[in-house]
This record gives C-alpha cells, structure tokens and sequence, in this order.
C-alpha cells in the first residue's frame, strides 16, 4: 500500500482571468485527496490565494502540483507530513 500523507497546498494566482478556470479544472480532477479548500481574493494586490488540506500519496500530489506549477500566472507551495 502506498504511504499517503496529511498536508497543505498554497495556490497563488496572479493571472485570474486567464487561469482560474484550469486551477479549478485540476483541483476537481484531483478532488478525491481534497480535504477542504478556502479561497480569498486580495483585491489590494489583484491576486487570489487558494489553501488546500490534502490527503494522498505523494506521487498523487506531486501530479497534481505539478500540473498547478506549470501555468503561467500560478505558484504552487506545499507542506507534507506523514499520515
């Protein structure tokens, strides 16, 4: 059985009108490991920031990362720790 863990991910986006769509595209392809989401624009500096808890495999949230990473617009953080 793979080791799944317990974490969070930061979504940083400062492209909205463009990206948003594919963030939210690839969030609902990986809901299954999703444990809750908060969303907060900040109109001040016109970005949004999405934080995640997450549930997974490590290969499960690196697929999912990575697909966040590379758009253009986005930055991607996580913090993992075993379950």
């Amino acid at each position: 059985m793979t080791e799944k863990r317990i974490g969070v991910v930061s979504i940083i986006i400062t492209s909205r009108e463009s990206q948003a769509p594919r963030v939210n595209d690839i969030i609902s392809e990986y809901g299954d490991m999703i444990i809750g989401r908060m969303g907060l624009p900040y109109a001040p500096k016109n970005i949004h920031i999405i934080s995640l808890i997450i549930h997974g495999s490590t290969d499960e949230i690196g697929a999912m990362t990575g697909k966040l990473g590379l758009l253009s617009g986005v930055q991607v953080k996580s913090a993992l720790t075993k379950a």
